[in-house]
Order: structure tokens, then C-alpha cells, then sequence
């Protein structure tokens, strides 16, 4: 039966009587979105009036977990809410109310039941204990019911796709269609979300107010019905997204705390000195952006620290505020489908350090952290400023790493990415590796009008093509600070439109041709020079930079042989000679379809 701890005899009256009529809506709670696969169900409560500010501290004080379950699969997810203000805080810009709100989404169709906890006590909201504190009441001990039907989205909408989910693989598969992803798009600028449309302190606290941003050049790309808040807030940062997907892109990076760091305009608080209070209008505002990224296809690179700030909230430890900031973010943003929790970019002692750093117990107990709270056990990765090693194995609960380089020729990018493909097999668990941060600090990938022909080309080969024929399944680009359009100033991702190119026919490349990428494995020493992704005997993808004579080893057989031109895309081609037998070693493929003097990538397949 349906209970209301708290409530009145007429209000558990009304809920039973809404309940026996076999609908979703309750007196005391509101259950919203479209009730459909994948998408996002957000449950609704009214609670306790709170306020941001209360002595009482209404995030730390208070905890609502709602453990949604699936009788016909046995799934069960106990998901952790959040305080909601008015339930409007991204248009009112409210700072109390006694809204309480969950968001669920649900990876199967047919009848869901919840069950609500709301406790209250000291430091109730970062314990595990089940019984922390005492009873909250209103919703508290609630249980409800809805229907799921199947999503009717279309490609790339994430909800048509499902979760993106590590599988114990080098690469990430989405649930719902069994795809296998790769990802690229711009890891810069780091301050994505330092937007003046955002509610919020930061804009005049006097921390480098100079870059907060306006997205004022992609005005132009926002589209009539596309998401805003406040009565037309936001249009240029949703343009931003429109570009990035209308480049064939599928990413976005971003941090969501920078607090003493390079920027110090994002952060999920009150104000910059407050560490404990949350700022519900801002993260609701934050929550119509990222939104919009997965409808359009576009995985969220969540950052969650960077180098200056890693020992902010704890001295580096997993102490209460920092568990305070991983619960809101998973309560806020865990319901998105394709995304990954990045703990730190350029973790670890290193350089000059206004906070503690973190080092191995702290690196691991983050991790630990998500995988215990987070229920969609969502991807989880570091950022090296110190390696990766001591974060290896099946004990570790990381499932791959965010590689970054310092070479401005890229010429690090292909090695790292193999290391750590390599070592995390060797250990025992299988990372799935990104290169999100190729190149070095001042150059790295220049804007277009700065590009002399070298610097886009040795991206293009190293990073580009040599992440992910070195068994990589994502690459970030960084705008070096010593160009215009930096990583702390970029606002126009239109600055890098010709190198966003060459990413798109990468990706158009494996998708299009039905790549098994996920069945292959890196190994140069097929190629002369080049880099080469093989399922021996059966395919083989190889990129031949300019001037490198056209020859692969090859396994006995025959094969064909097609050609695909990665700097203007377009469909694979025939080059001189269409078919080749394997097996003495190396074997010469002919020569291109045109321009025998540039970079090439040959698909060569076993004849069926």
C-alpha cells in the first residue's frame, strides 16, 4: 500500500484513491518527463520549506534516496536526490522552497515501483548508513508505481541509444543498440561552463571576472524551439552545442569546479568561499545544457577537479565535502546516458600546488566512491599530471584513463595511448583509453588562421589517426594558450571549423564502413611507418603518413584493397590494384587513388 509519512488522512485518502485509478500522479509527488525508455522520470516532492542558507543545511542535513525497482528483470537502482528550491530555480532563480526532486532513467519498459527514504540528521546526506539519522517524514516511507514504454527517439538522440556503458572492454557500448562509441570534439576550452547567463556569484566576486564568457559567436547557431531559461537565457551556449554537432562532433569537455584554478568561474556553490552550499538555479541551468548535448548526440566529459584544486574540499581525501560534491553531481547529472566522471585533469603532485595533492589512497577512494554511489556505474577515468600506474588492476575501480601530452608535434600521443592499452591488460582490467588532452600547453591544436600546413597535419597523423589505431576510443582537442581562442578564452568553436573536418571523416570512416573496431588490436609492426589496427586474416586498418611506400603484412589470404582519403573524407575508393595475397611478409598495396605524396588510411579485408 501507498503511504505519506507525515501527511493527513485526507491527503493519504486522495493518494490511494489516485493510486487504485492506475496513474502515476500523487498528491505529494509529481512524476514527470515522458515516461519512456531511457528518458529521464523525475520525481517530485513536496518536503520541508528550506533555503539555500539555512542553519539547518538543507544538502548536508537532509537525505533522499528513491530505490526504483523492475520486478520483471530483478533491477534495481537506488538513486540519490537532491533539494529542488521552488522546482523552477532555473527560471526563477529561487533560493527556497520545498521541492525535493529524483531523476530515474529507466533501461526497461513495463512497470516500475519506487520507494522513498528521506532522513534527516548531522551529516545525514554523506552517510551510507540506510537508517542515518532520523525520519524526515513528508515523504518519507512513500511508494508509488509507473508505466515505461519504449522511447520513440532517433538517432543520435542518446535516449534512441541507450546508456554508455563499460563492459569490461577497451572501448564503450551503448545498452539499447549495442554500438560501440568513439568519441571526438573539443576539450577546451576548460571554462565551458563560466557562461553569464548562468545564475550565480561569480560573474563580480573578483576572481577573474575578465573571463567569463558570453558564447556571443554562436548566437547565430541556436534554432527556434531549442532549450533557454529565464525567458530567452542561454541561446548562445546552446548554439555552441548546435555547431559542435553539426560538425559531425560527439563530445564536449568541461569542468564543474575551478575554484583556484586557471579560471576560478565555475563552481556548483553558493559563492566562491562557500563549500557546503549548493546553488540550485545555477546547476538547474546546467542541467538544461547538458541535456540538450545528449539529445543532440554529444557525450559530457564531466572534469571534476583539475590540478590547483584537487586538495580544496579535503586536503585531497574523501572527506565530507567531498562527498558532499560527488552526491550532488550524481544526483543532479547521473541520469544521463552517455557521459563519463573524470576525478582530476593533471592529477597528483606536480608543479607548483596551492592545495595538497592527492596521491594513490585518495586517487583510488574517489573512484571507490562513484562506483559504490553512482547506480548507472558510470565510466570513470583520471587525468594524469602523475601516471597512471599505481591506478591499475581489477581492485581499481577506474575503467580507463584521459591521457595528456607535451610534445608539440603530437608525436607522444600514439605511444601513451598504446601504453595504457597494453599495461591495463596486462594488469587485468581492460581500460578503455582517450587521448583528451594531445599536444602541448602553448600550442597544441592551433586555430585555423595560425595552422602552417604541419602543425593540423602532425595532429591529424599522431593524434587523430594515431589514437585510435593505437586501440584509443576517444580524442579531446586542447587550444594551446599562447593562440587566440585559448583554452581559458576560446568562445567560438568555428576558430578550429577546418580541423573539425578531419575528425568527422575519421568517425564517418568506422561507422560508415562497418569497422569492427572493438574485435581488433593496435599493432605497427604490421606497416613500415604508420599505425595499424588488425583482426589478422580477416581486416586491417592502417594509416600510411605522406611519403610512406603502401605495404602491410599480411596474413595468408586474399584481400582487397581500398583507399580513404582522411583529409577531404568521402567514400572509400579503389587505388591500383584492388585485390593482394598475403602471407610473404610485406605486402605492397599499390598506390592511392590520388595524391600518392599525402597521408592515406587503407582498409584491407579478407575476400569472402
Amino acid at each position: 500500500m501507498k503511504t505519506n509519512i507525515g501527511s493527513g488522512i485526507a491527503r493519504r485518502l486522495a493518494a490511494l484513491a489516485v493510486l487504485a485509478m492506475g496513474t502515476a500522479a500523487f498528491a505529494a509527488t509529481d512524476v514527470g518527463g515522458e515516461l519512456k525508455k531511457w528518458h529521464t522520470v523525475t520525481l517530485t516532492f513536496d518536503g520541508p520549506e528550506a533555503s539555500e542558507t539555512d542553519k539547518v543545511n538543507p544538502f548536508y542535513h537532509y537525505r533522499l534516496n528513491v530505490l526504483f525497482s523492475h520486478a520483471a528483470s530483478g533491477k534495481q537502482y537506488l538513486v540519490p536526490g537532491y533539494f529542488a528550491a521552488d522546482g523552477d530555480a532555473g527560471n526563477t532563480s529561487a533560493t527556497k522552497g520545498n521541492k525535493w526532486r529524483v531523476h530515474f532513467a529507466p533501461d526497461q519498459t513495463g512497470e516500475w515501483t519506487y520507494a522513498v527514504s528521506f532522513r534527516m540528521g548531522d551529516w545525514t546526506a554523506i552517510s551510507s548508513k540506510e537508517k542515518s539519522g532520523k525520519s524526515a517524514e513528508f515523504m518519507d516511507g512513500e511508494q508509488g508505481r509507473f508505466e515505461i514504454a519504449p522511447s520513440d527517439k532517433a538517432y543520435p538522440d542518446f535516449r534512441a541509444r541507450g546508456r554508455l556503458e563499460y563492459v569490461g572492454e577497451h572501448y564503450l557500448r551503448l545498452a539499447e543498440t549495442g554500438e560501440w562509441f568513439l568519441k571526438s570534439g573539443p576539450d577546451a576550452p576548460e571554462n565551458f561552463l563560466a557562461y553569464a547567463d548562468f545564475d550565480g556569484t561569480f560573474h563580480n566576486d573578483g576572481h577573474k571576472d575578465d573571463l567569463v564568457k558570453t558564447w556571443e559567436a554562436h548566437l547565430k547557431d541556436y534554432r527556434k524551439g531549442d532549450p533557454t531559461w529565464k525567458d530567452g537565457k542561454g541561446k548562445a551556449i546552446i548554439g555552441a552545442l548546435n555547431y559542435i554537432a553539426s560538425e559531425g562532433l560527439d563530445s564536449v569537455s568541461f569542468l564543474t569546479l575551478n575554484i583556484v584554478g586557471d579560471d576560478q568561474n565555475v563552481f556548483p556553490y553558493i559563492d566562491y568561499d562557500t563549500l557546503d552550499r549548493m546553488d540550485v538555479s545555477k546547476l538547474d541551468q546546467w542541467e538544461v545544457v547538458f541535456r540538450h548535448a545528449q539529445q543532440l548526440g554529444i557525450f559530457l566529459h564531466f572534469k571534476l577537479m583539475e590540478v590547483e584544486n584537487q586538495g580544496l574540499l579535503d586536503n585531497g581525501a574523501v572527506g565530507a565535502r567531498t562527498k558532499l560534491y560527488y552526491r550532488e553531481m550524481i544526483a543532479r547529472f547521473g541520469h544521463h546516458l552517455a557521459m563519463n566522471w573524470n576525478i582530476c585533469e593533471e592529477s597528483g603532485e606536480w608543479g607548483k600546488l596551492p592545495t595538497p595533492p592527492q596521491e594513490t589512497p585518495d586517487r583510488l577512494a574517489c573512484a571507490q566512491y562513484f562506483h559504490d554511489h553512482d547506480p548507472y556505474h558510470h565510466h570513470i577515468v583520471i587525468h594524469n599530471g602523475v601516471q597512471f600506474d599505481d591506478l591499475l588492476g581489477p581492485e581499481s575501480m577506474y575503467t580507463g584513463v584521459s591521457v595528456q601530452t607535451s610534445k608539440t608535434d603530437f608525436s607522444q600521443v600514439p605511444g601513451a595511448v598504446l601504453r595504457w592499452y597494453t599495461l591495463s591488460e596486462k594488469a587485468g582490467k581492460k581500460w578503455a583509453v582517450a587521448c583528451d588532452e594531445p599536444g602541448d600547453a602553448q600550442q597544441s591544436l592551433v586555430p585555423d588562421a595560425s595552422d602552417d600546413g604541419i602543425i593540423h597535419y602532425n595532429a591529424r597523423k599522431n593524434a587523430l589517426w594515431g589514437t585510435f589505431l593505437n586501440g584509443g576510443w576517444g580524442v579531446e582537442w586542447y587550444f594551446g594558450y599562447k593562440f587566440p581562442h585559448s583554452d581559458m578564452t576560446c568562445q567560438d568553436y568555428r576558430s578550429r571549423d577546418r580541423f573539425w573536418d578531419y575528425c568527422r571523416y575519421l568517425l564517418e570512416f568506422f561507422r560508415s564502413n562497418n569497422i569492427p573496431y572493438w574485435e581488433m588490436e593496435p599493432n605497427g609492426k604490421l606497416v613500415r611507418d604508420g599505425f595499424c589496427l588488425a583482426k589478422p586474416g580477416q581486416a586491417y586498418v592502417a594509416y600510411l603518413p605522406a611519403g610512406v611506400a603502401p605495404e602491410l603484412s599480411l596474413e595468408k589470404g586474399r584481400y582487397t584493397v581500398r583507399w580513404f582519403d582522411p583529409r577531404h573524407g568521402g567514400a572509400l575508393r579503389p587505388g591500383s590494384s584492388s585485390k593482394v595475397d598475403g602471407g610473404n611478409g610485406f605486402v605492397p598495396l599499390g598506390q592511392p587513388p590520388a595524391d600518392p605524396d599525402k597521408d592515406w588510411v587503407v582498409l584491407v579485408e579478407a575476400v569472402r
